[in-house]
C-alpha cells in the first residue's frame, strides 16, 4: 500500500493523489490548477495515470481547486463513483456546472482571435456534458459514517470546518495481515467560523498528508473582524454611499450574510437595501439553507429563535441581469455583495464602475487578492482603475477586511494537529513555499514532529 503525490506539490491548487492498497487504485481529489494563464494551461496535460484504470476517487469538498478537473477525468475515460459528504455533492454539481461554462467562455474568447489568424479552433478543457457525466457518479456520505469503498479500503469523512461539507478524509487499509491508517486533512477551517462546526480532531494516523496554506501566517482574530465591518458600516451610513463588498460565492458569501443577521439591530441594518447579486452564491446558499444539521449550535439557535436563517429581511436575491442592472439606480443605502471575490469578473465590475468614482462609496475587501488582479490593484491603492475599457478614478474609500478566511491559520493549524495522540509520518502540501516550510518547522518546534515536504511524482510506502 502507498501513496503517490502530484497535485498541490509544486503549488497551492490542482490537489489530487494516488493511493493504492489490495491491487486498487483511488483518487484523492482532482482539482484545477488555477493562478496565472501558463499555470492554467497545465490542466490540458495528460494526467499521470491512466483515468480509466482509476477504481474509485474520494473528493474532501468542492471547491475547484479540489474538484475542478472532475469533467476532465471523466472525458478522458473515468466510469467510477465519487465519494464525498453530501453536502459536498449539492455544491459540486453547483460550482462544475459554472466551471464548464467559463470554460466553454474561455475557448470562446481564444477562437476570436485564431479565427482572425486563420488558426484551427480551440476546444474547450471540458464541457457541461463532461461536468454531468461527474454528476451521475457523485455518491454522498454522512460525517462519521465509515463505508467500505473498496476490499480492505474503508473510509470515513470528518468535518473540516472550511466551507460546508469540506471533510478531513479517514482511510483505513487492509492488505494481508498488515493494517494502516492514512489521514487526509483536506483544507482545515477556522475555528469559531459562523455557521459551520469547527474541524474534528484526528487521534492517530500512520501517515498524514496535510495542507499548509497558512502555514506561516496568523489571521486576524474574528471579533476584531466584526467589529471593524460594524465600523465601516456605520461610516458608509454617515457618508450615505453604497456598500461593495466582491465575496467568493461558496463559504464567504454566506458568511458575511450570517454576520448581517446576527448583527441586525446593532448594525442598524433595517436603513440598509442588502442584495446577493451572484446566481452562483444565491444556489450555494441554497445548499447551505438546506442542510442546517451542519449548522453550529450558535447558527442552529440564531435560525430558529431569530430568523430562517439567513433570510434578511431587507436581503434581495438578484438572478437576472436586469435585476443586477437595476441596482445602478441606488445611489446611497446599498449593500451589494457580489462575485468574484477578486474582481477579476463577474457582476462586481458593473458595481465598481457605477460607484468607484463617487468619494462616499465604501468597498470591503475581505478575502485574499492576487497581485494581477482588479482586487489587488485597489488593495495596493492605484488611484487610476480600467474596467471594461474605461478607465476611472478610485475615489471610493477601500477597506481591507482581514479575518473572514475560509482557511485555518498557523494557530488553527496548530490546535488540529495537537488532537494526534502519536506522531504520524507526515507529509505537506497545499500550500506556497514559505507556507509549506512555515507549518514544518510549526510541527518540529511546537511537538518535535519531523515532517516532509511531499514531491510531485513521490511514491511513498505506508
Amino acid at each position: 500500500m502507498d501513496i503517490e503525490f502530484y497535485g498541490a506539490t509544486d503549488r497551492v491548487t490542482g490537489s489530487c493523489h494516488l493511493l493504492r492498497c489490495n491491487g486498487h487504485t483511488v483518487l484523492l481529489d482532482c482539482g484545477l490548477i488555477q493562478g496565472s494563464r501558463a499555470s492554467a494551461e497545465l490542466n490540458r496535460e495528460s494526467f499521470p495515470f491512466d483515468a480509466e484504470k482509476i477504481d474509485a476517487v474520494v473528493l474532501s469538498h468542492g471547491h475547484i481547486d479540489h474538484s475542478g478537473r472532475l469533467p476532465l477525468l471523466v472525458s478522458r475515460g473515468y466510469r467510477g463513483d465519487i465519494h464525498c459528504q453530501h453536502a459536498t455533492k449539492d455544491l459540486v454539481e453547483i460550482l462544475l456546472k459554472d466551471s464548464a461554462r467559463l470554460q466553454q467562455q474561455d475557448a470562446d474568447y481564444y477562437n476570436r482571435k485564431r479565427k482572425k489568424k486563420d488558426e484551427s479552433p480551440r476546444l474547450p478543457l471540458y464541457t457541461e456534458e463532461h461536468a454531468n457525466g461527474v454528476f451521475t457518479g457523485l455518491k454522498g456520505h454522512n460525517y462519521k459514517n465509515a463505508f467500505e469503498l473498496l476490499p480492505g479500503i474503508e473510509v470515513c469523512f470528518y468535518n473540516a470546518g472550511h466551507i460546508l461539507g469540506s471533510a478531513i478524509v479517514e482511510i483505513k487499509l487492509t492488505e494481508g495481515d498488515r493494517q494502516r491508517t492514512l489521514v487526509f486533512s483536506g483544507d482545515i477551517g477556522q475555528y469559531d467560523t459562523p455557521i459551520i462546526n469547527d474541524p474534528y480532531p484526528i487521534p492517530h494516523a500512520d501517515l498524514l498528508l496535510m495542507e499548509s496554506t497558512y502555514g506561516n501566517r496568523i489571521h486576524r482574530k474574528r471579533e476584531e473582524t466584526v467589529k471593524e465591518l460594524g465600523e465601516i458600516l456605520a461610516a458608509s451610513a454617515k457618508d450615505g454611499g453604497n456598500v461593495l463588498i466582491p465575496a467568493f460565492s461558496i463559504g464567504r458569501s454566506q458568511e458575511l450574510l450570517y454576520l448581517l443577521g446576527e448583527h441586525y439591530v446593532d448594525w442598524d441594518m433595517e436603513n440598509w437595501q442588502v442584495y446577493l447579486d451572484s446566481p452562483m452564491a444565491i444556489a450555494a446558499s441554497k445548499v447551505y439553507w438546506d442542510h442546517p444539521n451542519l449548522y453550529d449550535k450558535e447558527a442552529t439557535k440564531f435560525r430558529r429563535d431569530l430568523l430562517d436563517m439567513p433570510t434578511l429581511k431587507n436581503l434581495r436575491l438578484t438572478t437576472s441581469v436586469d435585476e443586477s442592472k437595476a441596482i445602478a439606480r441606488h445611489k446611497g443605502g446599498a449593500i451589494v455583495i457580489a462575485g468574484s471575490g477578486m474582481c477579476n469578473g463577474g457582476r462586481i465590475l458593473h458595481h465598481l464602475k457605477n460607484n468607484l468614482e463617487n468619494a462616499n462609496s465604501h468597498v470591503i475587501i475581505c478575502g485574499y487578492q492576487s497581485p494581477g488582479t482588479l482586487g489587488g490593484r485597489l488593495v495596493r491603492g492605484e488611484e487610476d482603475i480600467k474596467i471594461h475599457g474605461k478607465w476611472l478614478k478610485n475615489n471610493a474609500k477601500i477597506h481591507t477586511v482581514g479575518g473572514l478566511s475560509a482557511h485555518g491559520d498557523q494557530v488553527d493549524l496548530k490546535r488540529w494537529m495537537s488532537g494526534f495522540k502519536n506522531k504520524p509520518e507526515l507529509y505537506v502540501v497545499h500550500g506556497n513555499d514559505d507556507g509549506k516550510k512555515g507549518l514544518l518547522e510549526l510541527a518540529r518546534s511546537s511537538f518535535n514532529w519531523e515532517g516532509n515536504l511531499a514531491v510531485a511524482g513521490q511514491r511513498v510506502k505506508i
